[in-house]
């Protein structure tokens, strides 16, 4: 069990009064009246409040103690974690040069109505917007049967069939190889059709645009669309993912952009003869790329050396972000720059180290201290910057936190003038900005990081390393993963915010980003030997239908707004479940707990039906018939999708 923290002084207020009222007799012995009505007794209580108020804080040392403990032996929070995003920026014609828009460009929120300060992000590589070349077209069956229809497609003027297969088998596509890479190209593609697809929804034809990545097809969002589908003549805006590789498609190799015909769901109407294509052009609108929640600073000069041992400098703005390349303390001596290197701690580090801790949270840049031994000697851990040199930053970026989570399309102004560029939007909301670590919860961590060490060995450890890897991590689940070799598998449920009802299974996905910080910080830590899968969990969604009486006088549609916000809440990955940390692994559903949290809900009478159904978070459907209970796997948590209540 945990040590008792000891209370310094237990009296309490009523005891403070009591106690003052004995002494009344023995120093002023004429004073009668002991109630709580004489000015006497309201003065003893007044200074019994102040004196209590005093204790308090007196009893607050040890947990004073207690956190300078945690400093002393390298608790420190963590610091706040940034948002990310892509953003697009569009050109102001189309161009036949490339243009450059580098690394570090700002673009920002409006700023609101009411004074608040804008949010600003920024580009983190230079984006090169090239004019595509397109220079191959291909058709391929969904069997695997490939045609070169280069030169059709260029002087046949009755065009190229699509989709080759005579009975227009899912699966069939043309394809459009390019001469470079087309990573995040905002493409313009200029359609010359016949009306040969008559039957498909404009809105929503069974089409699907990809590119080849190097591991497999990925889908290209569709911006715009004046072809109805590839029905007629039109322009189709594609915005292509960041990542794009050569690939060689019926002995040619190239970057390549198809469009695939898909299977229609939900009655959804399709080709009746596949559309023919007579011409294609291509041109680039814009370009995007990877933004972050961070400002840049200019390089600063932050202090002079001393000469003395330990010495600590500020920069002028923090929280600062982790360094990147060219992100570092110098040290100048005369006309002599000198780079140092940042370390963690100066535990390794000897006295000829020219090395330095930077702490992201406040900023401070320390150096090494003189430390004494027990034998009498001292060592100085790093080297000490020569007195009168001047201690100076290359430059660092800042920033991070919740509030750099803006919605899409809400990154839509420049902070300085791009040559040929009109415009910039994020068309995705920006994720992954968590606040620093509050100095309570690092309170929590301290002793779990104490106990286990720094070595992953149980499953606990790697749970609580996944947890430390980035402030993004909202759980972490640890198991082995049933190969017999001895690997380990952790499941991440990252951080999503926003309300749990906005909730949508792309949310849960793990960005390259944090993935790579996790695997990291894992692989610096696990026993060798050990093989380590990091993945998420399998997201099972759940529909619940309800029929549900309300209380006499309450308004039908505020309880159904509430029966589906509770049970939105409680099958959720991170607020669900009986204590609200999230639902558990391995517990399965059943109706009668989903009845008892309908029946809590304010205003809602009884519960005449309820129902349970497993439902597909991808296509939006129900699956199946309801069941009593739906059973969950270790590899599996539950997602709140569509539900339906009826309140009579």
């Amino acid at each position: 069990m945990p040590l008792p923290s000891p209370r310094l002084d237990d009296r309490t207020f009523q005891d403070i009064v009591d106690e003052a009222k004995r002494l009344i007799p023995r120093y002023c012995p004429e004073w009668t009246n002991h109630n709580v009505s004489d000015p006497g007794v309201a003065l003893i209580e007044l200074f019994a409040w102040m004196s209590e108020m005093v204790l308090y804080r007196v009893n607050q040392v040890p947990e004073r103690l207690y956190t300078h403990f945690l400093n002393m032996v390298g608790i420190e929070p963590f610091a706040p974690s940034v948002a990310r995003t892509d953003v697009t920026f569009w050109l102001t014609t189309v161009l036949e040069d490339d243009v450059l828009i580098r690394a570090g460009t700002e673009v920002t929120t409006v700023a609101t109505a009411a004074g608040g300060a804008p949010v600003v992000f920024t580009t983190t590589s230079d984006l090169v917007v090239s004019p595509p070349v397109l220079e191959a077209a291909m058709t391929a069956t969904a069997a695997g049967q490939v045609r070169d229809v280069w030169q059709d497609l260029r002087f046949d003027p009755s065009g190229v069939a699509c989709f080759p297969s005579p009975d227009l088998t899912p699966g069939d596509a043309l394809l459009l190889g390019f001469a470079e890479s087309l990573a995040g190209v905002a493409l313009r593609l200029t359609v010359e059709a016949q009306a040969e697809g008559i039957g498909v929804d404009p809105r929503r034809p069974p089409l699907a645009w990809e590119v080849w990545n190097g591991e497999g097809w990925i889908p290209v969002a569709v911006h715009a669309d004046t072809t109805g589908g590839l029905n007629r003549a039109g322009e189709i805006t594609l915005m292509v993912p960041v990542e794009h590789a050569p690939a060689t498609v019926g002995n040619r190799s190239a970057y390549w952009l198809r469009v695939r015909l898909l299977r229609p769901v939900d009655g959804q109407p399709t080709y009746k003869a596949s559309p023919k294509v007579r011409s294609v052009e291509a041109a680039a609108l814009g370009g995007t790329v990877a933004a972050e929640h961070a400002e840049l600073a200019p390089p600063e000069q932050i202090g002079r050396s001393d000469g003395q041992p330990a010495q600590t400098y500020a920069v002028s703005r923090a929280p600062v972000l982790p360094r990147r390349e060219g992100e570092h303390v110098e040290v100048v001596d005369d006309d002599d720059v000198q780079r140092w290197t940042e370390v963690a701690d100066f535990s390794g580090s000897g006295p000829r180290d020219r090395h330095y801790v930077w702490d992201s949270g406040s900023g401070v840049v320390r150096f090494g201290p003189r430390v004494r031994y027990p034998d009498g000697t001292t060592r100085q851990h790093g080297a000490i910057p020569r007195d009168g040199s001047r201690i100076r930053v290359s430059g660092y970026r800042h920033g991070g936190g919740a509030h750099g989570n803006v919605g899409a399309r809400t990154l839509s102004l420049l902070r300085s003038t791009v040559p040929f560029v009109e415009g910039v939007v994020n068309l995705e909301p920006a994720r992954g900005g968590v606040d620093a670590e509050t100095v309570a919860e690092a309170k929590v961590r301290g002793p779990l990081t104490l106990r286990t060490g720094q070595r992953a060995v149980t499953a606990g450890d790697f749970e609580r390393l996944t947890l430390e890897a980035s402030p993004e991590v909202a759980r972490a689940r640890c198991q082995s993963a049933g190969r017999g070799n001895g690997a380990v598998q952790l499941l991440v449920v990252p951080q999503v915010r926003g309300d749990v009802a906005g909730h949508r299974l792309d949310d849960y996905a793990i960005g390259s980003g944090l993935m790579e910080r996790i695997s990291t910080h894992l692989d610096a830590h696990r026993v060798v030997g050990t093989a380590v899968e990091v993945s998420t969990p399998y997201y099972q969604g759940i529909s619940v239908v309800a029929l549900v009486h309300a209380a006499p006088g309450r308004p039908v549609a505020l309880v159904r707004q509430r029966a589906v916000d509770a049970l939105n809440r409680f099958v959720n990955p991170l607020v669900g479940g009986v204590d609200g940390t999230g639902w558990p692994f391995d517990a399965d559903l059943n109706v009668a707990v989903v009845t008892q949290v309908l029946e809590s809900v304010e205003g809602l009478d009884r519960v005449e039906e309820a129902l349970l159904f497993e439902y597909d978070l991808r296509t939006g459907r129900r699956l199946g018939a309801a069941k009593d209970v739906i059973r969950l796997d270790r590899q599996s948590l539950f997602l709140s999708a569509g539900h339906q209540v009826v309140v009579r």
